[in-house]
């Protein structure tokens, strides 16, 4: 069996279709995500796209960025929703974003939302709405009701608070110095000609941040598979992910014979 074959079969199998993949910055998390989705026809799905949505409505509508009883008001009033690039659709979208109906797919990346999204995820009401509208997007696609027969998320709580019960959950990992060179690497390309150490001592630091967070810490779920990518490339991180899923369905279809 070709492997176009064997991923149309794992995709088709995987019940319900929803994986979760999960882990620090510049992990290489975003770009197996993205393949895996690509090859397996699901929705590629960053989670952290939601929080950058409610950042720019707040911005958008004059709410205050420090006041974080409007912006969670605001982020539980407001309607997001995820959907895959249109056939007509070639500037470079993984998805599409909408807020209350309105394409605000490159609007969200905005450098003022850049600026203010960090404190925008950190208030407990954002991430308690966030939560749900990614539980409901996830479940729509999950169970085939949506224009994707499956859904792969990325984040940083997706397999532990998010969807737990997710039949695939991955943890992709590498280590810091690895994954500041990425990132130093991405900023020169962007012009931005940051020192190394500097880009690492960051790098540091928002990690201890997202994993002692006191609201859905960054950590590996106990059913995750851990696939550490320092020294390997990204096509044999896609190996590992599709290896992963192939266990996960065969491990779906005995528990289906029990039942």
């Amino acid at each position: 069996m070709h492997q176009p074959d064997l991923l149309d079969e794992l995709g088709a199998q995987l019940h319900p279709a929803i994986i979760a993949i999960d882990g620090p910055a510049a992990s290489g998390k975003s770009t197996v995500g993205f393949r895996l989705a690509n090859a397996l026809d699901y929705l590629f799905f960053d989670t952290g796209v939601m929080y950058r949505a409610v950042t720019w409505a707040a911005l958008a509508r004059g709410v205050a960025i420090d006041d974080e009883t409007a912006i969670g008001a605001l982020a539980h009033a407001i309607t997001i929703d995820i959907l895959p690039p249109q056939p007509n659709q070639h500037d470079g979208r993984h998805t599409t974003v909408l807020v209350d109906g309105e394409d605000v797919t490159w609007l969200i990346r905005a450098p003022e939302v850049d600026r203010n999204v960090s404190a925008v995820s950190a208030y407990p009401e954002v991430r308690t709405a966030m939560t749900a509208k990614q539980r409901a997007i996830a479940q729509r696609y999950g169970r085939g009701d949506a224009e994707k027969r499956g859904i792969v998320m990325v984040g940083r709580d997706i397999g532990t608070v998010v969807m737990p019960d997710a039949p695939l959950k991955l943890y992709v990992d590498a280590a810091p110095e690895e994954r500041a060179r990425r990132r130093h690497q991405e900023l020169a390309k962007q012009g931005k000609h940051i020192p190394y150490a500097e880009v690492l001592a960051d790098m540091v630091r928002r990690d201890r941040i997202d994993s002692e967070r006191a609201l859905s810490p960054l950590r590996r779920a106990e059913d995750a598979i851990r696939i550490d990518n320092s020294t390997q490339s990204a096509e044999d991180t896609l190996a590992q992910a599709i290896d992963a899923l192939r266990t996960a369905v065969d491990a779906s279809l005995v528990q289906q014979d029990r039942n």
